[in-house]
């Protein structure tokens, strides 16, 4: 393993790319420290340190930007905006035929959407940005509001001032967005992906370190054995996948034979990600917010009974009734996500396209059904998987009263150990091409 890793830095073409990645990180990490114009640092921090964090979906964005957001820095937004694009355009793939017809074009089709991706992107800044300035603006953001400093976050509340912070905050996404695109070019891995690592892995040091003040050292040894099995266990999961067999037929063109080979689909365990966690956290946000524009109390001081309701079972991540929808959202955004990204009769018609069958199942039709059995059958053990993992978080908030930001479970563990198995096996094939042994062995 360290020979392995000594071979990397003494390969010129490859310690130059995770220079170059480390690099774009550095000035990443930087930038999530810069406070927007009219901000006030001092106060900022103060309301940083009453509170632990935000609920919902401001969680998860506070997450993604490494903390960015709560600092109200140029790069609050982090790479939720691009995110949210990314999947917004991948579902008008079933709504728009263009969009379906692009992505069959191949290359120069994906250069279109990500064109796309990319003007969605900053139409999703701006609206984002303007949204979180209102919201610190009317102290709201850090959720005390018993606290003064909460409430005069920015130094100037005048229209064009706020104009301002929108526009650092807007171009600071699209600065992230072209750091992504640099490194996914000259670096190692996935631009965006590597980003998103590094906004979470940001966060460990100060959650572990708020456990082991808050609960003692014996307790955080155990949360870290803890996180070790169950990084184990998303490790294992991750990998898994049932192999289709696949034989192509062979066949004669000129004087040469074609085909002949045997081959496999692999379908994963877990096909969606990550995806059905966001979705989930993202509905679950919408009745809260719609209770928080309607507490308004009556001449008697009373709120309506439905936003008490809301405010007692669907705020709260650590009330049974709020994991159980969380829970079931996921399993259901699961299933919805996988049969939007994998569609058996396009595979079907591929394979018979080049003469391929799957033994034992007639080409066409019967081999659409048989690859939907499948994707069904394997779908249900991946989703109550992604519900176990995205519900650690809050059974710990729950049992210890630990932060809801929870370092090993939800989205956070899904992406790392996701992003880092996928890191490995590129360096792995860079030192495989180059005839070294490589990493994974």
């Amino acid at each position: 393993m360290f020979s392995a890793i000594a071979r990397i830095f003494r390969t010129p073409d490859l310690r130059r790319k995770i220079g170059f990645t480390l690099g774009i990180i550095v000035l990443y990490r930087l930038g999530a420290h810069v406070p927007a114009p009219f901000v006030n640092f001092v106060n900022v921090q103060t309301c940083v340190a009453e509170t632990s964090g935000t609920d919902g979906l401001l969680s998860l964005v506070n997450l993604f930007s490494g903390g960015a957001l709560l600092q109200l820095s140029i790069f609050a937004l982090g790479v939720m905006p691009y995110i949210t694009a990314t999947i917004i355009t991948q579902l008008l793939r079933v709504v728009i035929p263009h969009f379906e017809a692009l992505h069959k074009e191949g290359q120069a089709g994906q250069a279109k959407l990500t064109q796309y991706t990319r003007y969605l992107t900053i139409a999703l800044s701006v609206l984002q940005s303007t949204t979180l300035v209102t919201t610190a603006r009317t102290g709201q953001l850090f959720g005390v509001n018993d606290v003064t400093e909460c409430t005069q976050v920015l130094t100037n509340d005048v229209w064009w001032a706020q104009l301002l912070i929108i526009i650092a905050m807007t171009a600071g996404t699209g600065l992230i967005m072209w750091f992504a695109e640099l490194t996914t070019e000259r670096g190692v891995g996935n631009g965006m992906s590597l980003l998103i690592f590094t906004s979470i892995a940001a966060t460990f040091p100060s959650a572990l370190w708020g456990i082991w003040q808050a609960r003692g050292f014996e307790f955080f040894l155990l949360v870290v054995a803890i996180g070790v099995v169950i990084i184990c266990a998303v490790v294992f999961v991750e990998q898994s996948q049932r192999r289709v067999p696949v034989q192509y037929a062979k066949r004669m063109v000129g004087r040469r034979t074609y085909g002949g080979t045997n081959t496999y689909i692999p379908i994963k365990v877990n096909m969606a990600g990550v995806i059905p966690v966001i979705f989930a956290s993202s509905l679950l946000y919408i009745p809260s917010l719609i209770a928080q524009f309607n507490a308004t109390p009556d001449a008697d001081g009373n709120v309506p009974a439905w936003v008490s309701w809301i405010n007692n079972y669907l705020v709260s991540g650590d009330h049974p009734a709020y994991m159980a929808l969380y829970f079931l959202l996921i399993i259901g955004f699961t299933y919805f996500y996988v049969s939007i990204t994998f569609n058996p009769v396009e595979v079907a018609d591929n394979m018979k396209k080049y003469g391929g069958f799957i033994p034992g199942i007639r080409a066409g039709r019967p081999t659409a059904e048989y690859l939907d059995y499948v994707i069904t059958r394997i779908t249900l053990p991946g989703s109550v998987y992604l519900g176990l993992v995205a519900l650690i978080p809050l059974i710990a908030l729950a049992t210890v009263q630990a932060n809801q930001n929870f370092p090993f479970g939800g989205a956070s563990i899904l992406i790392m150990v996701g992003v880092g198995l996928e890191t490995v096996k590129q360096i792995d094939a860079q030192l495989q091409q180059r005839h070294y042994e490589g990493l994974l062995r």
